[in-house]
Formats: structure tokens, C-alpha cells, sequence
């Protein structure tokens, strides 16, 4: 029961960091594409054009505040992944070295690695909370679009919250398959 609670905890994080990396994206492209369009419309060719003249009293542009949106949008999108890479495994490694050690050693620095991973996500989402009452209670905003920057501080937290929870988790279930030989969760992750 805990661990279909968990995975889908992880999931359903995943689902929304894809969703806001995708709109991102597009909002990317979108401003991007109106950079440029606003730019051709001020060029020699079309100045002046009532073309021009209308796109731009339209508000053909770039969209105003869209490095400030990237940047609040992907501090939640990063720690959105990390649940689901903790849980499956899918971290980046590099395995010269241990794929020589046999299976308990194994077990053993898969269990040191999750502990640590686990004490490393716990103590990201208590400074990000830490950061997140700092930047309410000054009420500091983004430049351009006066964001309040606290916004992209929870989004984040959120992220880092559940990230701890999977990475708790997950070092509890590494110590039980220690203890016991018996695998429960993949290590093999994703497949690279």
C-alpha cells in the first residue's frame, strides 16, 4: 500500500513537472518567435507598413517577463523529476568500480548512497522552507513582472518535499532489501 502511495506520489510529480517544462516551452518559443517577429516589423522592408503598425499595436513582442518565468518555472521542474529518478533509480552512475564488488557490497553502498541521498533532499527542503518564510516575509518580487518571488520558492518546495519523502523512502526499503537479500525496488534505473 505505502509503496503504490509513494510511486504515485512520484508520478503524479513527474506528470506535473512534464506539464510546466511543456508549457515552458512553449512560452519559450512563443516569446522567442515574437522577438523576432517584432523585430522584422521594425525593419527597413516593413516600418511604417500598416502591417506592421497593426501587429505591433497588437503587442507583438517578446512576452514580458520570460526569462523570470523560466527561471521560477524550471526551480519547480527539477525537483518535480527527482522523486521518480530516486525511486526507479535513475540517477546518473558510473559503475567501473562496483560492478567488480559482489552483490552485498553492492546492497551495502546502495544503502550508503540512499541514506545519504535521503539526508541531502531532507536538508534542501528545509533550507528551500527556510528560504521560502525569507522570501514572503521581505516580499521581494521579480523585476519585469513583479512576481513575488516566494511563488517559485514553494513551487520548489513542494518539489524538494516529496523528493524527501521518496528518498526516505527509498533508503528505508534499500535497508530492508540489505537486510533480507530479497530485491523490492529496481536499481537498474532508466536505461541509458
Amino acid at each position: 500500500m505505502l509503496a503504490r502511495m509513494i510511486e504515485a506520489l512520484a508520478r503524479v510529480m513527474a506528470i506535473l513537472g512534464g506539464i510546466v517544462l511543456s508549457a515552458l516551452i512553449l512560452m519559450s518559443c512563443a516569446s522567442i518567435a515574437g522577438r523576432f517577429l517584432n523585430g522584422l516589423m521594425y525593419s527597413d522592408a516593413l516600418s511604417g507598413t500598416a502591417l506592421s503598425q497593426t501587429l505591433l499595436a497588437w503587442g507583438l513582442g517578446p512576452i514580458n517577463g520570460d526569462f523570470e518565468l523560466v527561471e521560477a518555472g524550471m526551480a519547480f521542474t527539477v525537483f518535480a523529476f527527482l522523486p521518480i529518478t530516486q525511486l526507479t533509480g535513475g540517477h546518473a552512475s558510473v559503475d567501473v568500480l562496483t560492478a567488480r564488488f559482489g552483490a552485498r557490497v553492492n546492497r551495502v553502498l546502495a544503502v550508503l548512497w540512499s541514506l545519504l541521498f535521503a539526508g541531502v533532499l531532507i536538508l534542501i527542503a528545509w533550507q528551500l522552507w527556510q528560504g521560502t518564510q525569507a522570501k514572503a516575509r521581505y516580499g521581494e518580487t521579480t523585476y519585469l513582472i513583479q512576481f513575488p518571488i516566494w511563488w517559485a520558492y514553494a513551487g520548489a518546495l513542494a518539489g524538494a518535499v516529496v523528493s524527501a519523502v521518496v528518498g526516505v523512502y527509498v533508503a528505508a526499503v534499500r535497508v530492508a532489501e540489505l537486510l533480507t537479500g530479497l530485491p523490492i525496488l529496481a536499481s537498474d534505473g532508466a536505461d541509458h
